[in-house]
């Protein structure tokens, strides 16, 4: 594990930035948007694209921003009431983005994301297509997920925007990830409950003792506690991102991130890092079913081999050739994930047949191996 000491080399080839600014950071306490600490976030992000920077600004607030706009203190439970307040709060937060930026000279575009971008490869392409036209032209991109249309009844809702962040990061290779909270990063325990709780500067390798370190807490205003952070940090890291966590209290504090100074608590990118296309296969798309395999396979997906039928044990759900799927070991946990070449009606007639007998059972062959390993991502 890397030491405190190499933030210098661990973030010195950093080019591309998300920044991700939490509703706590945004907004005062009762709700409203604070527009002292977002005049400071743009002089911030746009001070760094002066510096050669690319820039891409994760943004909640649009709920927050509505409660201000409708007098309403606390968060409504209805989704219906809470899309409503995003659709009004929206439409404020992005004027005085337009606002602010246009004063530093920046243009910027706005994308409202739903869990379908990630999940079509298509759209996927398209919008990293996009992503890269803005930043070409030295535009900034403003995400968010698209609250007004989605909810997680129509598995199309991302969550939060911590994980949207960290998706956003893979969409777009970014080399740095920083969450602006409202904490000053990662503590061995609760600070708000102890006074001898000690901040984590750095973490090399996220494992459950880490997680059991993050609470389940967000503010009375956000989505996210430190537990989607951590995730957000565990998905990142694997395609060569760093990310760091810290307080947006001062968003001075994100030009010192990126000049290596030891604020927050920073998460390591892994030295092996999976390729885009297989971190999309793991956290983009929806899965349409599901193959329990026996050991034997189990053991063949990890040595880097290619899922064949002779060690499919079961299917389940109904999808057609092409579907992404998630794989299981016999005791029911999700070992992998991988794009079938195979439908969910073929994969019951050949489970359990060898390759070579494939054709014969079915009249015909796609491939040999049912899922082939260059489209399998195994969970470690």
């Amino acid at each position: 594990m890397k030491t405190i000491n190499n933030r210098e080399e661990i973030l010195g080839n950093v080019q591309r930035i998300v920044v991700k600014v939490g509703t706590s950071t945004l907004t005062t306490e009762d709700g409203r948007l604070n527009i002292d600490k977002i005049k400071k976030i743009v002089m911030e992000l746009s001070n760094l694209q002066n510096k050669g920077y690319d820039v891409i600004l994760v943004s909640s607030g649009a709920v927050g921003a509505g409660m201000g706009l409708l007098n309403i203190n606390e968060k409504p439970k209805t989704l219906a009431e809470k899309q409503m307040l995003s659709a009004v709060g929206q439409v404020s937060l992005m004027q005085i983005y337009q606002t602010l930026f246009k004063e530093h000279n920046k243009i910027i575009g706005q994308l409202l994301l739903t869990k379908e971008e990630f999940s079509n490869r298509k759209r996927y392409l398209n919008m990293r297509n996009v992503c890269n036209a803005f930043l070409k032209r030295k535009i900034i991109p403003i995400i968010n997920e698209n609250d007004a249309i989605v909810s997680n009844a129509l598995k199309i809702k991302v969550g939060d925007n911590d994980t949207m962040s960290a998706l956003v990061s893979g969409l777009i290779d970014a080399d740095l990830l920083i969450i602006l909270s409202d904490i000053d990063g990662l503590y061995n325990k609760n600070p708000r409950k102890y006074e001898d709780a000690n901040l984590i500067h750095i973490v090399g390798d996220i494992n459950e003792d880490i997680k059991n370190m993050a609470g389940s807490e967000g503010s009375k205003f956000g989505t996210g506690g430190m537990i989607t952070k951590i995730i957000a940090a565990e998905m990142v890291t694997k395609i060569g991102t760093s990310l760091v966590i810290a307080s947006g209290d001062d968003p001075r504090n994100i030009t010192r991130i990126v000049e290596k100074e030891n604020i927050g608590t920073l998460f390591v990118k892994k030295n092996k890092k999976i390729s885009l296309k297989k971190y999309w296969l793991a956290y983009g798309p929806n899965k349409e079913g599901a193959l329990t395999i026996d050991d034997g396979a189990k053991t063949a997906l990890k040595n880097g081999k290619s899922l064949l039928s002779v060690g499919i044990k079961s299917v389940e759900g109904s999808f057609d050739k092409g579907a992404v799927i998630k794989i299981e070991n016999l005791e029911g946990k999700v070992i992998a994930t991988g794009i079938s070449n195979y439908s969910a009606e073929e994969i019951n007639l050949i489970k359990g047949a060898k390759s070579e007998n494939i054709e014969e059972i079915l009249g015909y062959k796609y491939d040999d191996a049912v899922i082939h390993i260059d489209n399998v991502v195994v969970k470690k």
